[in-house]
């Protein structure tokens, strides 16, 4: 009349936790790759956004707003961006940093920027680890400052565009 219930033996969920710690091992590391790829691809659209935006107030203007470094809402260059050229301008990084936008006279000297007119602008990420990276640009090789994402270390490195180009920033595939 009454059947006995049976369970899992120790032996059946023993090999149950080996699979999913197996499972577990292998899509983790692609799952934060995937994630931090994500972040990057979204902060460098928020720099082409930033950047678009300066341009076209350069358009209007002939000059750039001033700014050197970090901006707040509350900041000269906001107003004179948002929300004429820009509906929201972003202010942090997908990484909880500040973007440090440098305009005119500011831009010489950060990446190695040598010379720079009162049009020039410069909008950066310090990248996943939010420390500045010790990158140069060299205008004799404008690509020396690109590079292939293919390992974790990679999304510690800043993402850089001036007047509207990147001169530091993941290539979109492996150069032979």
């Amino acid at each position: 009349m009454f059947k006995k219930l049976r369970g899992f033996t120790l032996i059946e969920l023993l090999i149950v936790v080996a699979i999913i710690g197996i499972l577990a091992a292998l899509l983790i590391p692609n799952a934060i790759t995937a994630i931090q790829k994500a972040k990057q691809k979204t902060t460098m659209k928020d720099i082409v956004t930033i950047a678009t935006a300066v341009t076209d107030y350069v358009t209007d203007n002939g000059t750039t707003p001033v700014q050197n470094g970090v901006y707040t809402a509350a900041a000269p260059f906001y107003s004179a961006i948002s929300p004429f050229y820009v509906k929201v301008l972003p202010i942090n990084d997908q990484w909880g940093e500040d973007y440090r936008v440098y305009c005119g006279a500011d831009v010489v000297g950060n990446y190695g920027i040598a010379a720079a007119g009162g049009d020039d602008f410069v909008v950066a990420s310090f990248g996943r680890d939010k420390v500045i990276e010790p990158f140069a640009f060299v205008a004799t090789d404008p690509g020396a400052g690109m590079y292939v994402v293919n390992q974790m270390a990679h999304f510690n490195r800043d993402l850089v565009n001036w007047n509207g180009s990147w001169i530091r920033a993941p290539r979109t595939a492996a150069v032979s």
